[in-house]
């Protein structure tokens, strides 16, 4: 009856609504889907999934990419709100500009579902679901630990440049607190230097995730600290920046005669970065299974519309600065040239053919 209500309410605004509610009526409900962009293959991937399994668990669905367009993105939502969604699923491009459109949103009785990217400030936000973000964080710097010892072994201190993602997400925050957790008692030790200087995230943001942004840093770190020494490693918080990185250290003779490539960490498995994994010019990814991701959401949302709850597993971490939003957080997976096959390919999440 719900349903029936919202989709009949739609109608008074729109004719052409009104037309389509009886086909929406008959489904469990309908789902917004508000997603970033689609210049990454991982957000095409979560899209693609939470549709297929959205659509078989019975819901109607309208599945929107903003091309990291704050107010486009705005706009989606507001338009899906007008449509009369009975939930909003949204990874935000800016977690904190979206505040009067979920109070609109909250006030037409419509769920809010944050989608691995925190909202922040709104009440609204009714649960989010993600990985654990800190864990992230953590295992790029250990895989990025691992490599140095296996490439550079008799090297005192290793040199490191850090890069974080983008400073409008507060993920890259957990990203960066993560592998800083296990790095900075390194640095403190000696073992890691920083050439640069450069660290937190004021510094070493990447803002949108920008790998063109990434590159044009990572050379001008090599034009200005790295005349008279090598770079040693690089943490990188995503595969996007990653491929950027390498291309600044390659046009520079990284990965060439005895210059040997640095290890570089990544995020999301991306298939361009798990081919550069096989030929040794990335080191490690981090692999979060989008499939999984969809199927908790999509469990938070069955669960919303029937009155159930959601199952959640934290409830401390994530503060938007209004609220602790309850959680999900599933498993990240580091991926190297050891496991990839494992967990990529016999996981079923790539076919052979589209690494080699």
């Amino acid at each position: 009856m719900h349903l029936t209500r919202r989709a009949f309410g739609a109608a008074a605004i729109s004719i052409s609504i009104a037309l389509a509610a009886p086909a929406i009526a008959q489904d469990k409900g309908y789902v917004g889907i508000a997603m970033p962009t689609k210049s990454s293959a991982r957000w095409i991937d979560d899209g693609n999934n939470m549709v297929k399994q959205f659509q078989a668990a019975g819901y109607t669905t309208d599945l929107q990419y903003a091309e990291d367009d704050i107010p486009n993105q705005l706009a989606q939502i507001e338009n899906m709100i007008t449509k009369g969604v009975d939930v909003l699923v949204i990874a935000a491009i800016d977690g904190t500009t979206l505040t009067s459109a979920l109070a609109n949103a909250a006030a037409a009785d419509i769920k809010i579902v944050a989608y691995d990217r925190l909202i922040r400030d709104s009440s609204d936000v009714d649960y989010y679901a993600t990985f654990d973000n800190f864990k992230v964080g953590v295992q790029q710097a250990e895989t990025l630990v691992a490599g140095l010892k296996e490439r550079f072994p008799d090297t005192k201190p290793w040199n490191v440049e850090l890069f974080g993602g983008s400073p409008d997400d507060n993920n890259a925050y957990f990203f960066y607190n993560g592998a800083m957790s296990v790095l900075q008692p390194m640095i403190d030790e000696g073992r890691i230097a920083i050439p640069s200087g450069q660290r937190g995230m004021d510094k070493v943001g990447t803002l949108r995730w920008d790998g063109s942004v990434a590159q044009a840093r990572m050379d001008n770190l090599l034009s200005a600290y790295y005349t008279d020494r090598k770079v040693n490693g690089v943490l990188s918080p995503y595969d996007g920046l990653s491929i950027g990185i390498i291309s600044s250290l390659q046009g520079v003779g990284y990965g060439s005669g005895d210059m040997k490539m640095p290890i570089i960490t990544g995020q999301d498995a991306e298939i361009p970065s798990v081919k550069a994994i096989l030929r040794g010019a990335q080191y490690s990814t981090i692999f979060k299974d989008t499939r999984e991701l969809a199927r908790v959401t999509v469990g938070m949302v069955n669960a919303l519309l029937s009155g159930g709850q959601p199952e959640i597993n934290d409830t401390k971490t994530y503060d938007n600065g209004v609220k602790v939003v309850p959680s999900y957080l599933l498993e990240p997976v580091p991926v190297t040239a050891k496991n990839w096959e494992s967990v990529l390919i016999e996981s079923g999440y790539y076919k052979r053919d589209q690494i080699k």
